[in-house]
């Protein structure tokens, strides 16, 4: 279950005495590397302990949604935003009615409501309640309501707690992290190379200063785990940063802009897909000074000379792969993004405002403008992982639509 390596999921936990089967289904989630949040209803307190759960998650347990306290902290729309998946373990006829009408009159129907990540139910019932026709009733609503975004985990048939025997038992926790991993296992990039540069470039000026920028490297190392996620085989290559190399990743790290060419030009000898996220330099010094250069008058004069365009470079090979740019703009975002797609021959370039407060560099969050010859997508805020996937969604798709089809 490497897919839940440093996933964000909020584990909802409703009333119902398979609330029981949820502490193991935390322990599993984070053996298998997963963040959990856990948002826990009124009734589901009377199945199990918030200490407990507490204890077992290593994060604070949600379950007032009119708490000073909690969103002082990470409060409801921030967690809602947090997730790359929530699921609903177990979830009960009361909460699937709930979430059928569209109710947010608790802390983990208002997350539902306020949250773009996908939403995946572990149904936990009395057999008649599952079968009643009401019951039906919403479950169909709900998946007309939520589409792709929705998937269920069971119900399972056996005997019930009650005596009862038929469908309506929740699934094993086993198998529910099993069916939460296998969410972000897309296939829509499988069997190809892609290539993605991340992170800043240093340009040294004598042995102990050189000129770089703000660059953190996070959405280059989300696409590459989205891309990972796809089912592509990736290679990344890194500028300095300080994060860990995404599951089932090679990484290359370098320093400076000619460090990143020569690695991107032979790792695109055989790839699909670039992807130049990384915030290259586009100058380095004329001339590295062999020694610490001394302090001396008030003024220094520096001469810089051109980096290469490393995307360039690759979209201008006899037989390029699909190329995507990144324009990190200020001002007349999509004009200049346009210019770049047209100047640089691209087959796609995502732009972001990095002067808008929370989507800047280093932030956990970012929105973008996509464009490609003869159209453009808006993807609107969310964290750098959900956003990584839509991104690499939306690649696949004009990947394919770029690729002769066969007789």
């Amino acid at each position: 279950m490497q897919q839940l390596s440093n996933k964000r999921i909020v584990l909802g936990i409703s009333g119902g005495i398979a609330a029981y089967k949820s502490a193991e289904l935390v322990r599993t989630l984070k053996k298998a590397g997963a963040d959990v949040r856990v948002v826990m209803t009124d009734g589901a307190k009377e199945f199990i302990t918030p200490l407990t759960l507490q204890a077992l998650s290593g994060n604070p347990v949600h379950h007032t949604l009119l708490d000073p306290a909690a969103e002082a902290g990470m409060g409801h729309i921030e967690l809602a935003k947090w997730a790359d998946v929530i699921v609903i373990a177990p979830t009960s006829a009361n909460l699937l009615a709930r979430l059928a009408q569209g109710l947010g009159d608790d802390l983990l129907t208002t997350i539902c409501l306020a949250s773009g990540a996908p939403l995946s139910l572990a149904p936990a019932m009395n057999q008649a309640m599952w079968s009643n026709p009401v019951t039906q009733n919403n479950v169909q609503q709900l998946q007309q309501l939520r589409g792709s975004q929705l998937r269920w985990f069971g119900p399972d048939a056996g005997q019930q707690a009650c005596g009862d025997i038929g469908p309506g038992r929740m699934l094993e926790p086993e198998a529910i992290a099993e069916l939460l991993a296998q969410q972000f296992d897309t296939g829509q990039l499988s069997g190809k190379h892609v290539v993605i540069t991340a992170g800043p470039t240093r340009e040294a000026l004598d042995p102990v200063r050189y000129i770089s920028n703000h660059s953190s490297g996070k959405m280059g190392f989300a696409l590459a785990q989205a891309a990972a996620e796809a089912g592509a085989r990736v290679t990344l290559i890194s500028g300095p940063v300080n994060l860990p190399t995404p599951p089932q990743c090679e990484r290359i790290d370098v320093i400076s802009a000619d460090d990143m060419l020569q690695a991107a030009e032979h790792a695109t000898s055989d790839c699909d897909v670039f992807i130049a996220a990384a915030a290259v330099a586009d100058y380095r010094p004329a001339n590295i000074a062999e020694q610490k250069i001394k302090k001396s008058g008030e003024h220094i004069t520096l001469t810089l000379t051109k980096n290469p365009d490393i995307v360039a470079t690759i979209a201008g090979q006899p037989t390029p792969p699909f190329c995507v740019g990144f324009a990190a703009e200020t001002q007349h975002l999509g004009e200049h993004a346009q210019c770049k797609l047209q100047r640089k021959r691209l087959d796609m370039i995502v732009a972001n405002d990095v002067s808008q407060p929370g989507i800047g560099f280093n932030s956990d969050d970012n929105a973008v403008s996509v464009f490609w010859p003869g159209g453009k997508q808006q993807l609107a805020q969310a964290s750098k992982q959900q956003l990584a996937r839509q991104l690499i969604q939306l690649m696949a798709e004009r990947l394919s639509a770029t690729q002769p089809q066969a007789n």
